[in-house]
């Protein structure tokens, strides 16, 4: 009998947790969408990192570039299955996102570079008219010593090429030979 109770409780998901609220296209809507994530992501126990900064990306684009006038912009965060679903849907389905190929000295165009280094998968989906939803998705990483999600925009453990970090960096001059602005 335990054994049973066991096993159907393995096959029982858990169960999927949503959060969906509806925000101005202006840069205050999508400020006010990435505080609104942060504090369900802490809410949920959930890590903050990356997914605020997904949430920040995809609202500043729904703001800027998916901005109709008189139509808000949803934001949706879901958790289950083992993954974090980010959806920001807005009213101007014909303007599909594509990361840009931009020269160093521009000073936009980033975002969607960022979201997909961050996300473990992300996508745009069409509809209803007039709208698309711009998704990312994040799953916990496995490892047992790590808190956040995937590998994803982490910073590596060991520092790299066998550096100290705790050292200063061999090109800069000591912080007592650098120029001081105070008076």
């Amino acid at each position: 009998m335990i054994q049973e109770t066991a096993a159907t409780e393995a096959r029982v998901a858990r169960p999927v947790r949503t959060f969906s609220v509806q925000l101005s296209p202006t840069p205050r809507g999508a400020r006010l969408a990435r505080l609104l994530a942060t504090e369900q992501l802490r809410a949920w126990g959930l890590p903050l990192d990356p997914a605020r900064h997904l949430v920040a990306e995809l609202a500043a684009n729904a703001a800027t570039h998916g901005r109709v006038h008189g139509r808000d912009f949803r934001l949706t965060l879901a958790d289950g299955a083992g993954t974090l679903r980010i959806e920001v849907t807005d009213t101007c389905g014909e303007l599909l996102p594509r990361p840009q190929g931009l020269g160093p000295d521009s000073e936009s165009g980033r975002g969607l570079v960022l979201v997909e280094a961050l996300a473990d998968r992300w996508g745009v989906t069409r509809g209803p008219h007039p709208r698309k939803t711009v998704w990312a998705e994040l799953t916990p990483s496995p490892e047992p010593d790590r808190t956040g999600f995937g590998d994803r925009g982490a910073l590596p453990k060991e520092p790299r090429e066998g550096k100290d970090p705790t050292k200063p960096h061999s090109t800069l001059p000591p912080a007592s030979a650098r120029p001081h602005s105070g008076k």
